[in-house]
């Protein structure tokens, strides 16, 4: 009898262990679908380029220091990707789905070679993607970011690689408050700079 009961105290010992262990892993935004995963201590893992890189390519930005007086405030190539669930979701109803992430890959202009930082190719004189030098991301997850119309931001460096693995949500001052003021409307999103998006 003791026998049992101490193969049973053991099962039942077992099975609280692992979902201790289970609560201590990182969880993602929302759903279970989404591509967002948080540490415990609510920072957001680095997405991998391997993967987000094979996303929905829906625009490249560029604001470039020339045009600028020598200062703009971001002027890298914005390459924006969006999975393409997410992409769908919106082209179908016009919001993003919790849990989407949109991840925004920042490369410099390539070796600039005259003063307004333009080179020239077989192509033409023009501005041209060089090294990668940062990563943002933006996370919609409503509960969470209930403060910020819904969505987290979230940088990993502005520099070149390697990034931060882990990054806690920007002050709203940095990101959201600009989001908030310019594309409330379009769920935060810069739409209009997207045309896959923009003209649907």
């Amino acid at each position: 009898m003791k026998k049992y009961m101490l193969a049973i105290i053991a099962g039942v010992g077992l099975v609280v262990a692992s979902l201790l262990l289970l609560n201590t892993r990182p969880i993602a935004a929302q759903t279970q679908e989404s591509t967002a995963v948080f540490e415990s201590d609510g920072k957001l893992k680095l997405p991998d380029p391997a993967t987000f890189r094979r996303w929905v390519f829906v625009g490249a930005p560029l604001t470039p220091n020339c045009l600028n007086n020598g200062k703009a405030g971001f002027p890298e190539y914005h390459h924006v990707y969006i999975e393409g669930k997410n992409v769908d979701a919106y082209l179908k109803t016009g919001s993003f789905p919790e849990g989407t992430m949109i991840v925004k890959e920042l490369t410099r202009v390539l070796d600039p070679k005259f003063p307004d930082g333009s080179r020239s190719e077989p192509s033409g004189r023009g501005f041209f993607n060089g090294v990668y030098n940062g990563i943002d991301v933006t996370v919609k997850d409503s509960k969470r970011f209930a403060k910020t119309n819904g969505w987290g931001f979230f940088t990993f460096g502005h520099h070149p690689l390697p990034y931060a693995e882990t990054a806690a949500e920007a002050p709203a001052s940095e990101c959201a408050s600009c989001h908030q003021t310019f594309v409330a409307k379009t769920d935060m999103t810069w739409i209009q700079f997207y045309p896959l998006l923009r003209d649907k």
